[in-house]
């Protein structure tokens, strides 16, 4: 069996708030422990700045307040999950990672649209999946980071990066 196929319907969920999110295997690069980060003037209140990792500079955004949920403290619990979306490379901070599950296309649903505030969080999620009782919201990352913010986050590491020479 390929790598492809044993990836296939894996996610890697996390909490935030009182929900967990899922987000596709085949976007993560590595999970890492929460770590200090370089603030950035004039940069949306979610992007939280700059991690250096292995030399590497990748801008991170606080998942929390992006769903527009209260800050939270982060602790030794924190994560930064290190994805891949359109050819970027983002931290994404979550305040802990709970599994990587397996979830078959047959159990993902579609996200029902209800109140305005859930709205804005559904935004994000493509489908539900259901995991024996549980049910996780599975992430889109393209929609998590905007256009706009991909082109500011790529400046950012550009920057950084001459400065360093």
């Amino acid at each position: 069996m390929s790598e492809m196929t044993t990836q296939l319907n894996k996610y890697v969920t996390f909490k935030s708030g009182n929900e967990y999110f899922g987000l596709k295997i085949e976007y993560v690069n590595e999970i890492i422990v929460y770590q200090e980060i370089t603030q950035m003037p004039e940069s949306e209140d979610y992007i939280k700045g700059l991690i250096n990792l292995r030399g590497k500079i990748i801008p991170v955004i606080d998942v929390r307040i992006r769903f527009k949920q209260e800050p939270l403290e982060y602790t030794d619990r924190t994560c930064i999950i290190i994805i891949n979306v359109k050819d970027t490379v983002v931290g994404l901070i979550v305040e802990r990672i709970a599994e990587v599950v397996e979830i078959e296309e047959g159990d993902i649903v579609a996200p029902p649209s209800l109140t305005k505030e859930e709205r804005t969080q559904n935004k994000y999620v493509y489908g539900i999946g259901k995991v024996g009782e549980d049910v996780k919201l599975l992430l889109d990352p393209d929609k998590l980071i905007k256009d706009e913010d991909l082109s500011v986050l790529e400046q950012m590491s550009e920057e950084t990066l001459e400065e360093g020479d």
